[in-house]
């Protein structure tokens, strides 16, 4: 079976009636039985978003994406409890980046998903299959990896068809891959998949964090964003006063205009939760002094790879004294998605990112946590002020390149930090 290569007519949006205009509905088949099915019960998937469908013209498919981003989370934590139990479940990509069932399983899972309600929205993500053809044929390893995703997302998918084949399950991971689509420099909507953000933390320990982050772009701008974190309340037991979620883990959502909201995980797929108190609005922190601000910065870089360090020391010891020469200095969950809901939910000020030279920047790694800040009272640019930009990819809309590297803050400390580091970086 072919890689699934899509040619896709223009999505369009009609904001005033929030209705979406797909391709022709094809011939009655098993796979529009299943798009039925799936419309009807993402809407009820849906029901419990804090915000009513007349106040967010994309809340159709912020509850689709809700519903797959949970159902996602379920699968890694499954994935998760045999993972050290044995079998070739873990992998290394070209790249040396671990990576497991559990990635391409989430990759296919909500490709397929979104690919029946959403036809004509393709689907710029992280995974695709020539990783698992291209296992060792000698030992069979490609057909029981192959097999183990396919159980996993066949478990886990809403889908009232038929069960999916492996053909099926490849074609959803190849939908997302580099070589599924290309743009053009035109505004494009298309959403953005990082599968598992954090994959080294996921295969770490039980603590560790790990976010399944999914959003919509639409004509350039971010729309619509979630992140599911299964691990978090686990790993921030020591600070659940601040936790905007005490729960199972936390899903975090946003859609431009309406606010970030966060409620926990529900216990099991299909005891999802439907009280709207369960929703806690997000807020960034008020923090506007500098040195006050808690700061994090990714576990792969150190404090002295960013130009603030020329002004203050750091400190990882929240009792410390703190005055104008030394700030606060917060590692925790900073190599994964999770430093955008830190911000986002204000128990972190400022998150840093130096662009390193020869490694690329993702657009998976920013764009859910952009708008989940930004909706948060939030402001993200690149070191020198400037948005970043989701479209400087032209044809693969998979790259970002900031200038210097990205920052992530409150808002409140923004400008003032974004002239320090002009003054302070080489």
């Amino acid at each position: 079976m072919p890689l699934l290569h899509l040619s896709l007519p223009p999505h369009r949006l009609l904001v005033g009636r929030r209705r979406l205009f797909a391709p022709p509905t094809p011939p009655p088949s098993r796979i529009s039985i299943r798009a039925a099915a799936l419309i009807s019960s993402a809407a009820e998937d849906g029901s419990d978003l804090p915000f009513p469908p007349e106040r967010a013209p994309h809340h159709r498919e912020l509850a689709a994406a809700a519903a797959s981003v949970e159902r996602a989370c379920r699968l890694c934590v499954d994935v998760k409890r045999s993972l050290l139990s044995g079998g070739r479940k873990i992998l290394e990509k070209n790249d040396q980046s671990p990576v497991t069932i559990a990635d391409f399983g989430v990759q296919a899972l909500i490709s397929f998903e979104l690919q029946q309600l959403f036809p004509s929205i393709p689907l710029v993500a992280e995974e695709d299959s020539t990783f698992l053809k291209s296992s060792n044929p000698d030992d069979n390893s490609g057909n029981v990896l192959i097999e183990s995703i396919s159980s996993a997302v066949t478990d886990k998918v809403k889908n009232s068809g038929s069960p999916l084949t492996h053909d099926d399950v490849l074609r959803a991971i190849d939908r997302g891959g580099k070589d599924a689509v290309s743009f053009d420099s035109n505004p494009a909507t298309y959403w953005v998949l990082d599968p598992i953000d954090g994959t080294k933390g996921f295969l770490k320990g039980d603590d560790a964090l790990y976010v399944v982050g999914l959003a919509l772009v639409v004509n350039g701008k971010v729309a619509v964003g979630v992140m599911g974190c299964p691990n978090w309340t686990t790993a921030n037991k020591k600070e659940e006063n601040l936790d905007p979620c005490p729960g199972n883990g936390i899903l975090m959502v946003s859609h431009v205009g309406c606010g970030t909201w966060s409620r926990h995980l529900s216990p099991e797929i299909g005891q999802l939760t439907t009280a709207q108190d369960v929703w806690k609005r997000c807020f960034v922190d008020a923090c506007s002094v500098v040195h006050m601000a808690r700061f994090c910065i990714p576990d792969s870089q150190t404090w002295n790879m960013i130009p603030l360090s020329l002004l203050f020391d750091s400190t990882t010891d929240e009792s410390d004294t703190r005055d104008e020469n030394k700030i606060l200095l917060r590692y925790a969950c900073c190599g994964s998605l999770c430093k955008y809901i830190m911000v986002a939910s204000g128990r972190a000020s400022v998150f840093f990112s130096r662009a390193r030279v020869n490694t690329q920047i993702k657009a998976w790694d920013h764009a859910v946590g952009m708008i989940c800040v930004q909706e948060a009272g939030g402001q993200i640019s690149d070191w020198s002020g400037k948005p970043l930009d989701l479209a400087a990819d032209l044809t693969g809309r998979r790259i970002l390149y900031p200038s210097g590297g990205v920052l992530v803050t409150n808002g409140a400390v923004h400008d003032e930090l974004v002239e320090l580091i002009s003054a302070n970086h080489e």
